[in-house]
Formats: C-alpha cells, sequence, structure tokens
C-alpha cells in the first residue's frame, strides 16, 4: 500500500511545493485515512525540509462519512506541524461543502481553486518561511520534566516500569514534545535496558501543532525501548487521537480508565511475554 500511496506524493523543490494526489481516491474508512497520511508525514520527515507549500488535488475524490473525522484531524496536524500554506483544487461539491464548513470552523482559508494551474499561481504567491528561523520557546521547565519521568528498577510494580505523568502537561507545539522526549531517552539510554511503561495522560493535551512530533517520538520510543505501553485516564481528544494512530500503525492503544486498571493490563502483558519467552525455549 505504501507504494500506492508514493506515487501520489511529488515534491517540486522549485516550488517547495508537497503535492498530494488525492485524484480519484477513495478514502473509505478512517483507517486508510490514517494511512496515507501516516506515509505522507514520514515522505515529508525523509526530505530532511519541515516546511512545505502543499497542493493538493481532490478531482474524483471520495471521502466517506465515517473518515471525515480522521480526515480532517490528521490533516489539520499534518497543515500545523509542516504547511507554509495549503493550496486545493478541482474539488467536488459535496467535498468543497465540507472544507469550507472545516475552514469556517477552524479559521484558515480553504483556498479552493477550479485547476491545478490556478492552484500553482496562488502557490507562486505566497510567501516561503523557512529563511525564517522559528524559534519555539519549550513551556515546560528542566526541573518539571525531571519530575514527571520516575524509573522503578526495583521490581516491585512487578518489572522495571517508567512513569510518565503526562497529567494535566500541555504539548503546545514540537518544541515541548522533544523536550519531554529528549530526557526520556537519555535516561533510558543512560540505564541500558527496557523498560515498561506507564503513561498518565489525565488531563494531558496535545495540541494539532504537536501531534505530529509527538507520534513520531512517542512510537521510535516505544520501538526502542519499551516492553509494554499502557495509558490511562486521557481526556476525549487525546483519546481520539491515539486510537487515529493505532488504527494504521498496528498497535494496540492500550487506554484504560484508571491506574489500576493500567497496571492490570501492564501484568497481562508481562505474563504473555514470559510465557513466549518460555516457550522458546521449550521449542
Amino acid at each position: 500500500m505504501a507504494d500506492d500511496f508514493d506515487a501520489r506524493i511529488t515534491f517540486h523543490d522549485d516550488l517547495q511545493c508537497m503535492e498530494a494526489d488525492f485524484s480519484g481516491f477513495d478514502f473509505a474508512s478512517s483507517a486508510v485515512v490514517n494511512a496515507f497520511y501516516d506515509r505522507i508525514e514520514d515522505r515529508i520527515r525523509e526530505t530532511g525540509e519541515t516546511l512545505w507549500f502543499f497542493l493538493v488535488n481532490y478531482s474524483g475524490c471520495k471521502i466517506d462519512t465515517s473518515a471525515w473525522v480522521a480526515f480532517s484531524r490528521r490533516g489539520k496536524a499534518l497543515n500545523l506541524a509542516h504547511s507554509m500554506g495549503s493550496v486545493r483544487f478541482d474539488a467536488s461539491d459535496e467535498t468543497r461543502r465540507q472544507i469550507e464548513r472545516d475552514a469556517e470552523t477552524e479559521r484558515f482559508d480553504p483556498n479552493l481553486f477550479a485547476d491545478r494551474d490556478l492552484a500553482i499561481a496562488r502557490i507562486r504567491a505566497l510567501p516561503s518561511k523557512r529563511r525564517v528561523t522559528r524559534v519555539e520557546e519549550v513551556g515546560i521547565s528542566a526541573g518539571e520534566i525531571a519530575r514527571r519521568i520516575t524509573f522503578d528498577a526495583t521490581g516491585n510494580a512487578g518489572g522495571p516500569l517508567m512513569t510518565a505523568d503526562f497529567s494535566r502537561l500541555t504539548f503546545a507545539h514540537s518544541g515541548d514534545v522533544d523536550a519531554v522526549y529528549d530526557h526520556i531517552e537519555d535516561a533510558i539510554r543512560a540505564s541500558d535496558r527496557k523498560w515498561y511503561f506507564l503513561v498518565n495522560m489525565d488531563g494531558c493535551e496535545v495540541h494539532p501543532a504537536a501531534w505530529v512530533r509527538y507520534a513520531f517520538r512517542g512510537k521510535r520510543l516505544n520501538q526502542a525501548a519499551s516492553l509494554g505501553t499502557v495509558r490511562f485516564a486521557p481526556g476525549s481528544e487525546t483519546a481520539s487521537d491515539i486510537r487515529l494512530r493505532a488504527e494504521s500503525q498496528g498497535f494496540d492503544p492500550n487506554i484504560r480508565n484508571t491506574r489500576e486498571e493500567a497496571m492490570t493490563r501492564l501484568a497481562e502483558i508481562r505474563r504473555d511475554l514470559l510465557a513466549e519467552a518460555q516457550l522458546e525455549v521449550g521449542g
């Protein structure tokens, strides 16, 4: 499927533009939306360039009603993370009306044009932001981060446990995300071992501008250092975004309501890992 998506993602260096060709494509479900946007994020990351203009071809594109929430949320997060300006063209009446409704609600310019030439002309008129150094002031102090990240290697929790207390914490942008995850990665690297992760997300807010980076850093950390990750008490918005990402990336979001329920789930994960290890030894 990635190859199919790649054929629809083109970078025009002369325009500083990423073109997403949604023409004739059927976003039949939120899972399809998430898979496509996962690939766009990966391709942008591979360029090594953070900022691009976005050119989107909607000719003959179909977006199922059940997929609109995911399409809107992922599109907003992608734009806030990487777009210098987004221009869309050749949308159907239904898609155009939905984009215009979203634009009115979210207060952005839909930049909808009848054809590609008009859309490109609009991009050429937009100012590039690449020469502007963006300094994102981190809103979380080093001391607060250290207080929120704790490690228990004694086995009192049934296994080596890293607890990340994100309760009532706001990740406003990628700078906040990197500050927290740099601290966690440095500590885990120093420990030279993997850990079970328990994440308290009670009242945690991940703003749309931070979601792309938050998802990337979290995925990288889990793949490198987690024996099992369980989250508890997330707010509805955060839970929705975590579940959206999980749909296309093939992981169990492991969201529980309380710490006790989360610890029970971690115990189940540990039992499964031990059972697998015993089978391998016995085999």
